[in-house]
């Protein structure tokens, strides 16, 4: 019985370390959301990625375009991968609040939490070979690469302009779910106990 007790009290030790360190990372950005986003083409390839922004200054309409600092998104990356899952290349398209491509284009509804219109990420820094992924939002989306950095580029995927966003959940609401598998261990090693000693 001992032993079930000290078991649940190092989980719950260190779901309180969990706790503190937590509250600490999240009070030096307190305020940041971040989201995901997926597109899959018709042939196959795909994208993922993310992107956040600080909740407090945010407008409901956040647009974002070219190169240089932006006016509300902090970070937004993007992995393409080919059908076979293999990766073709990430690209840190805004990363420190700055834009590091000419033709970024980025507009996001913080009410509805969709993104909408025209969408531009991925390569665009002048590196021949470099991935892109743009066109309109509820129109048509295309995965291209760029063949010489002089406008000509090559179609690889395209779909009808669907693309998912889903919010990361905050890091408070995975602590509870810490919390609940802790109570869960502690419970399975009870009946464990209870079922050794019949």
């Amino acid at each position: 019985m001992k032993n079930i007790f000290a078991k649940i009290s190092k989980v719950a030790a260190t779901s309180a370390a969990l706790t503190v360190a937590i509250a600490g990372a999240t009070n030096n950005s307190a305020l940041a959301v971040d989201f995901n986003f997926n597109w899959l083409g018709d042939a196959g390839y795909s994208a993922t990625g993310s992107f956040s922004y600080d909740e407090a200054t945010a407008p409901t309409i956040i647009s974002e375009s070219g190169s240089g600092a932006t006016d509300y998104l902090q970070s937004l990356s993007v992995s393409f991968l080919d059908p076979s899952n293999n990766l073709l290349g990430t690209y840190n398209t805004v990363a420190g609040g700055v834009s590091q491509s000419n033709f970024f284009s980025f507009n996001f509804d913080t009410s509805t939490k969709s993104l909408f219109g025209s969408f531009n990420v991925g390569g665009g820094t002048g590196v021949i070979g470099e991935y892109f992924f743009l066109g309109t939002i509820g129109d048509s989306l295309e995965l291209r690469q760029d063949v010489d950095q002089a406008g000509t580029s090559t179609r690889l995927d395209q779909n009808s302009g669907s693309i998912q966003v889903y919010k990361v959940p905050e890091p408070g609401s995975m602590l509870g779910l810490l919390a609940l598998a802790g109570l869960g261990v502690g419970t399975t090693l009870k009946k464990s106990k209870s079922l050794v000693r019949n």
